[in-house]
């Protein structure tokens, strides 16, 4: 048999699909009814399926278009968004926003599930696979792109709506701050009360007169800049705010306000107004902007009510959330602040995040669900407890880096000061916040110090306790300007420490401070140093270059405070007094103040940078120091890690509550 040229079959099956076949298809009309009935219900259980499956099936998620799964469910579909390579890390895999459901009220810490078990992935405990320090970017990148395949877009971008709060259609929602007031024990500033002794209404009159003298010189040389410059007489901006401008100004506001500079605050608060553009587009930390920026605006807001001051950091707040979108909701360091893009610290260990930044958001962040009605920022920090609560802890011990991929620890090395310090600080600051309701936080707290005292704290030959640090079982002695807060925290926690423990903590926390004091005392300028070692002979000193320098940090007055206000012992106002005076000798210039390089060395080399935590944190612990204890009472207000006052929850406010 020949067979039948192509041409021909061609045009067979042109003519047979074009209708032009006479036995239309070669089907009777019965066939043709059965064959239609049959597709039709074909293509009913098909589409049917799409409404019926479960929500997580994959199916769902190709067909349906994003926010359609379900109804008020998100989309956790991956979405990569390209961006530039940042100081070598490729970011091609970094996850984009995605959309969150709200909620109508903020539910019981109990109940809230976990981004890690939201993905369904499985925390390993410490020291099994998955925590190798040498685990590099790439292989981060390669295992986070299949627990987003396999699990979603991550626990934090599930849920996540990219319209703005403010825009968003939801229940009306109004923080009442007018209630908020009424209960306050105590007024904000205090009942007015002058204290009788005359040589310390001098003292404060000192301080203010130092705000004074360093906010006039930022005014006049670099208004609008992030820090002022005393030597060159200029501002400089810097890389750590993402492209915000005024970290000073913001930083300064509370400051300036229960210092009484009504001229100064209201200028301060016209900027913010008119000159803090949010829009920006850098690459900013998520811990800096959280504590200076977002934590300024906040305790603007309880103290005064001044509506911009909550709208301002609501706006900042939302542009910080897509940092937790990682598989275990554990953000990462870096934000783009204009594309929401997130990476870690290249510095950091394989690319990890750190103890003390993704630790110290607590407090702020719920402060934000309080005025904004927002759930996700709670329901985010409480992720992050949830994770750092289920994971082994080599002897009851936080390491300082987690990875936020796997959930495991990266490194063992922990640190009572830098790169630890305000993530235990925030534990016992969030019992107090939560007016002593947060049990799950002060259980963290005391188990965390009881393991500190148990593996770091310890006495040198000279009789100094001090917190050593401890890397994977080798404890270095060596404690940081940074970990000199400890006093002040440990005295604030020790009344609600079991009955028998409480004067051995309070004891604790003067003899820490005790030590700090000397690591100043030991110094030619009478300032310390920032870090100082208890080895090799060497007592509360610093014995290396690298480590004599003072930036004009407030750990040490921090903790004279605390401890003046639950002692009211005389030589905690002595000490700081001391630290006054050789402020005013050594970091005093004519245009402002400066950290010096070396505090050995009496004619010190100054750096010519006037932090903004000098206005913020220095200046007004050591104003609190020498001012009666209702200022600000500890019955009502908890400082954040920046010196910012924030309210303890005497009122409690349902979230999405109508209005």
């Amino acid at each position: 048999m020949q067979p039948v040229p192509s041409n021909v079959l061609e045009i067979m099956l042109i003519r047979k699909f074009s209708g032009m076949s006479p036995a239309g298809f070669g089907l009777r009309l019965s066939q043709k009814f059965l064959f239609l009935l049959f597709l039709s219900g074909l293509i009913t259980l098909c589409f049917g399926a799409l409404f019926l499956l479960p929500d997580s099936s994959r199916f769902k998620r190709i067909f349906l278009p994003r926010a359609q799964t379900a109804e008020g469910e998100p989309d956790t579909s991956a979405k990569k968004v390209p961006g530039k390579a940042v100081k070598g890390v490729d970011r091609k895999h970094e996850i984009h926003p995605h959309q969150w459901k709200t909620r109508d009220r903020l539910r019981d810490s109990s109940k809230f599930i976990t981004s890690a078990e939201k993905l369904g992935l499985k925390v390993p405990p410490y020291g099994q696979e998955g925590g190798s320090p040498r685990r590099g970017r790439q292989e981060e990148e390669e295992e986070e792109e299949a627990a987003v395949a396999e699990n979603g877009a991550g626990a934090a971008a599930a849920g996540q709506d990219e319209t703005p709060w403010a825009q968003r259609k939801r229940p009306s929602f109004k923080f009442d701050y007018q209630r908020f007031r009424q209960a306050l024990q105590n007024p904000p500033l205090g009942k007015g009360a002058e204290a009788e002794d005359a040589d310390i209404c001098t003292k404060r009159l000192k301080i203010k007169e130092m705000m004074r003298f360093a906010w006039d010189n930022y005014k006049r040389y670099a208004w609008g800049k992030n820090e002022l410059r005393p030597l060159t007489k200029n501002g400089h901006v810097g890389n750590m705010f993402g492209g915000l401008r005024g970290a000073t100004i913001v930083d300064a506001l509370d400051t300036l306000y229960i210092m009484g500079f009504k001229e100064e605050f209201q200028d301060a608060k016209e900027w913010v107004e008119k000159g803090l553009d949010l829009n920006v587009n850098g690459e900013a930390s998520l811990f800096e902007v959280n504590i200076r920026y977002v934590g300024g605006l906040l305790s603007a807001y309880y103290l005064t009510g001044e509506e911009v001051f909550r709208t301002k950091a609501i706006e900042l707040g939302e542009k910080l959330l897509p940092a937790f979108n990682t598989p275990t909701g554990i953000p990462r360091g870096i934000i783009n602040l204009g594309n929401g893009m997130s990476w870690s610290w290249g510095w950091a260990s394989a690319g990890s995040s750190i103890l003390a930044e993704f630790g110290t958001l607590h407090l702020e962040f719920l402060q934000l669900s309080q005025i904004s009605g927002n759930p996700l920022f709670t329901e985010k920090v409480m992720n992050i407890r949830q994770v750092l609560k289920r994971i082994e802890k080599p002897h009851g011990l936080y390491p300082n880096f987690l990875s936020a991929v796997s959930g495991n620890w990266v490194q063992h090395h922990v640190s009572v000061g830098g790169l630890g310090d305000s993530f235990y600080e925030y534990l016992i600051k969030s019992w107090l916040m939560s007016a002593r309701t947060d049990r799950e936080a002060k259980e963290m707290y005391y188990e965390a110090l009881e393991a500190i005292e148990a593996n770091l704290v310890k006495k040198s030959a000279g009789g100094l306790t001090y917190i050593a640090e401890w890397r994977g079982g080798i404890l270095d002695h060596k404690m940081g300007h940074l970990a000199c807060f400890s006093g002040g925290m440990i005295a604030l926690g020790a009344e609600d420490a079991a009955e028998e423990k409480q004067q051995h903590y309070l004891d604790l926390a003067a003899e820490l401070t005790r030590t700090c004091h000397e690591s100043y005392v030991r110094a030619d300028t009478k300032l310390g140093p920032e870090a100082f070692r208890f080895d090799s002979g060497a007592e509360a000193t610093a014995t290396r270059l690298s480590e004599r320098y003072y930036i004009l940090r407030p750990e040490v007055v921090e903790s004279y405070m605390y401890m003046w206000r639950m002692t009211h012992d005389p030589k905690y106002r002595a000490w700081g007094w001391e630290v006054v005076k050789a402020l005013e000798k050594h970091c005093r210039l004519e245009t402002g103040f400066s950290g010096i390089r070396d505090v050995y060395s009496t004619t010190p080399s100054h750096d010519n940078v006037q932090q903004s935590f000098f206005l913020a944190e220095t200046l007004k612990y050591l104003y609190l120091l020498f001012s009666e204890d209702d200022l600000l009472a500890l019955d009502d207000w908890v400082f954040n890690t920046e010196a910012h006052p924030l309210p303890i929850n005497h009122v409690t406010v349902n979230i999405g509550e109508q209005q």
